[in-house]
């Protein structure tokens, strides 16, 4: 308990957790559709893009959350309009704005001051890099997100399971993607800093895939995801401090143990 308290008591922990969870939160709840989807690289497409607009506000001294944001969304429409031509199919896409965003991220980086520390915490996560501003905008754009899935839970249920359908009842199948494009690359823009570009899909991907393991039903899957989300993110911080290990990766450890235990439960289950 002592431990915990001590834990508990320092400044960069309490940052963690009040931009992970919710963060997490908003990752595991987008996981599932993108996933359903088919999408579920789309994450790390936009992480690749997120990494390169951090190279270039590092470079211009630019503030990166403020820069990021609008640079990360308009790559997610553009991801899907791509995604919607029969030229350009979905993982193609994603592809080509992969490579071309980590590429365009290199050279900017190296006309600066080369991979310095603050890119590399880009990349591979530091719970240092979070500031005061930081913390109130990603738990202020984390809330705004969670509240949006929720109000429009439906019509992404309906787009999510057959786009088709939903448009012949009337829904607004592509508004809605434009939706979940939207939500999907704050999510990313949020999470980069505490878990890095490279790492950042693995949030988004793993609950997804671990609930569904064992639940089949589309409500059981999500909130089993956001659970598994929240579980893992508060055992791989605390892994982090204990064995000084990176954040990032020990949350993204923690959601494979976590996705191991399932598929063993989910094959027992279903044998």
């Amino acid at each position: 308990m002592d431990d915990i308290i001590q834990l508990l008591s320092m400044t960069f922990i309490q940052r963690a957790l009040l931009v992970g969870i919710p963060v997490s939160l908003s990752a595991a709840l987008l996981g599932v559709p993108l996933v359903l989807k088919r999408y579920s690289m789309i994450g790390d497409g936009l992480s690749h893009v997120g990494f390169c607009a951090l190279s270039v506000a590092a470079v211009m001294n630019w503030a990166p959350l403020y820069f990021s944001i609008p640079v990360v969304v308009a790559a997610a429409f553009l991801l899907l309009r791509l995604s919607g031509k029969e030229k350009i199919k979905g993982d193609a896409a994603t592809a080509l704005i992969t490579t071309a965003s980590l590429a365009i991220g290199v050279i900017v980086t190296s006309f600066g001051s080369g991979l310095n520390t603050d890119v590399n915490s880009y990349m591979f996560g530091s719970i240092l890099t979070m500031s005061r501003s930081d913390v109130a905008l990603s738990i202020a754009l984390s809330i705004a997100v969670l509240v949006l899935f929720v109000l429009f839970y439906n019509k992404l249920l309906a787009v999510t399971f057959d786009e088709s359908f939903a448009k012949a009842t009337g829904i607004r199948a592509e508004l809605y993607n434009m939706l979940l494009a939207l939500l999907t690359a704050l999510t990313i823009v949020l999470g980069m800093r505490m878990m890095g570009t490279l790492l950042i899909s693995g949030l988004i991907v793993f609950p997804a895939l671990t609930a569904m393991r064992v639940f089949k039903r589309f409500r059981s899957v999500m909130i089993c995801s956001a659970c598994v989300s929240v579980v893992c993110f508060i055992a791989g911080i605390t892994a982090s401090y204990v064995f000084s290990t990176p954040a990032g990766a020990s949350i993204v450890v923690a959601d494979l143990a976590a996705f191991t235990v399932f598929s063993i439960i989910g094959a027992a289950k279903y044998r």
